[in-house]
Formats: structure tokens, C-alpha cells, sequence
């Protein structure tokens, strides 16, 4: 048996020496304590607990284990995405071919999502090959994670920690979004959005940052109305428009009647001076004639003469 075991520990050790053998085994070793750690039911614990947490219509737990398609699809995708890992080629898209059969969510075999990401209701959700997301998301229905055109390599958005997105939005391209951001819904977002901060609009705005307040997480109600604040100035601004605009059309009114009775004015005195100088005028061109006065006539009669 000293024998047998001491040829074969001098075999192991010749055999180890080889430096090909070597590396292999070094290398084989590195997969299988990744693999190792790619194994692990924390994220699905994590992504089931959520649930709990984000939804108030959760009530119990067999309602959310069977009854919740985001939690379906991410279950399904950790498989894939596990075989993904392992460059089996056809049986990952397979598994998210029938997830998105299912559930309505298409997530690529290739997408990185962290633990505690919560889809809620998920229909039309779309999660690009190369996407990246952060733990703790919140990601509403509608949702497009996708690129922007054919070039290889990282295309796709990547999602810092606790974001919320909320219905419809788009995050398109290779693009990073700070932790806690929140991206209103049907915001289209194109470029790079620091932590903190709130987005809204098409294309995305950073509209505001709360470092120093932040909100809990379902309050995406609380997103500052940007376009309803837009259209409150302009009336505003239309209506006094209007106020100064009528207040000058009564003065320009007023200044206008005060013109008129002032021309009235003046022409009245105009006509009044010239028949005063007509009448001095014709005062001085006639001569008063002179009238004798004839002594009155005695009528005498025939016996008056007698």
C-alpha cells in the first residue's frame, strides 16, 4: 500500500508540474468556484420577499408564488441566465422564449439583474442582452431597456441600485442611471442620469435631486408635474397680458374721447372768434344812413277853412 500511494503521489506530482496541466486545472478550478457562487437561492429568496414589501396587494404567499408573472419571469431568467453563463448556446433562449410565452416579459439569457428587482405587472417589458440592474429596482409594465443600433459589445442601459421606472418609459442605449433615480412614465431617457435625481419627459430631464430628502419608493406619485407648472406660468402670463392690454386700451380710450372733446373745444372757440370778426367786419364796411324826420302834416278840413 507505502508503494502504490508513493507511485502515485509521484505521478501527481509529474503530472501537476506539466504547466499546460497546470493552467488548466487552475482554470477549471476558477468556473467551478464561479459556478459555485452563480448557484446560490439568495437572489430568488430575495426576489420573492420583495414582493411583500413593494405590493400591498400581496396577501399571501401562495397568491404571489402563483400568481405573479414578474416573479415568474425572474425566476426563469436566473436559469438562463446560469446556463447563459455556461455558453450553453440554444436552451437559455428557449427559457426565455417560453417566459416571455407566459408571462409577457421578454428578458435576454444575457441581462444582469441583481436581487430584490421587482417587476410589477410586467406586461410588454423588454430587457436587452447586455442590460445591467441594479438590486432592489422597481420596474413597472411597459418598460424598454434596449439599444439604439447594431454595434457590439455593451449596447444596453445599466441600472444603479433602488431605481424606479415607472409604465412605458424607454432607457435606450449604453447609458448609466445613478442609484435612486426615478424616471417618470413615458419618459424616453438617452443619456446619463446621475444618482438622485428625478426624470421626466421626452426626451428624459433631470428635473430635480434629493440627496437630502428621498422618497420611499413606491411614492412615484409625488414626480413633479413639469408640463402642468409650464402651463400654469403661461396662462398666468397670458392673463396679465390681457389685464395690461385692457387697462391700455382704457387709457388709450380715455386719452382718445379727451382728444376729441379738446378738438371740439377748439373748434367751437374757433367758429365763436371768427363770427365775432365777422361782425367787426361788417361794422366797419357799413355806414349808418341818416334818417330826417318829415314834420307831421296838419290834415285841415273845408270847415276849418271856412
Amino acid at each position: 500500500m507505502q508503494k502504490s500511494d508513493y507511485r502515485l503521489d509521484k505521478f501527481l506530482i509529474e503530472t501537476i508540474s506539466d504547466e499546460p496541466v497546470l493552467n488548466c486545472a487552475i482554470e477549471d478550478m476558477d468556473k467551478a468556484e464561479k459556478l459555485g457562487k452563480k448557484i446560490s437561492f439568495e437572489p430568488i429568496w430575495s426576489d420573492f420577499r420583495i414582493i411583500f414589501e413593494r405590493d400591498p396587494a400581496a396577501h399571501n404567499w401562495l397568491e404571489v408564488l402563483f400568481c405573479y408573472p414578474g416573479l415568474h419571469a425572474l425566476w426563469l431568467h436566473r436559469i438562463a441566465h446560469w446556463l447563459y453563463e455556461c455558453q450553453i448556446s440554444f436552451f437559455p433562449r428557449l427559457i426565455s422564449h417560453i417566459a416571455r410565452f407566459l408571462t409577457g416579459i421578454e428578458i435576454h439569457p444575457g441581462a444582469k439583474i441583481g436581487k430584490g428587482v421587482f417587476i410589477d405587472h410586467g406586461m410588454g417589458v423588454v430587457i436587452g442582452e447586455t442590460a445591467i440592474i441594479g438590486e432592489y429596482s422597481l420596474i413597472y409594465q411597459g418598460v424598454t431597456l434596449g439599444g439604439t443600433g447594431k454595434e457590439s459589445g455593451k449596447r444596453h442601459p445599466t441600472l444603479g441600485k433602488q431605481t424606479i421606472i415607472g409604465a412605458g418609459a424607454k432607457i435606450l442605449g449604453n447609458i448609466h442611471i445613478g442609484d435612486r433615480v426615478r424616471v417618470g412614465a413615458s419618459s424616453v431617457v438617452l443619456r446619463n442620469v446621475p444618482s438622485d435625481s428625478t426624470v421626466v419627459g421626452v426626451p428624459g430631464r433631470n428635473i430635480s435631486r434629493t440627496q437630502n430628502s428621498p422618497l420611499y419608493p413606491l411614492e412615484h406619485g409625488k414626480l413633479p408635474d413639469l408640463e402642468g407648472k409650464a402651463i400654469i406660468s403661461l396662462l398666468e402670463r397670458v392673463e396679465r397680458a390681457e389685464k395690461q392690454l385692457q387697462s391700455l386700451t382704457l387709457q388709450f380710450q380715455e386719452q382718445e374721447l379727451k382728444e376729441q372733446i379738446q378738438q371740439k373745444k377748439s373748434q367751437a372757440k374757433e367758429f365763436k372768434n371768427e363770427n365775432s370778426r365777422m361782425k367787426v367786419s361788417k361794422t366797419r364796411t357799413h355806414k349808418p344812413e341818416l334818417v330826417t324826420k318829415e314834420p307831421p302834416k296838419c290834415h285841415i278840413t273845408t270847415a276849418q277853412k271856412l
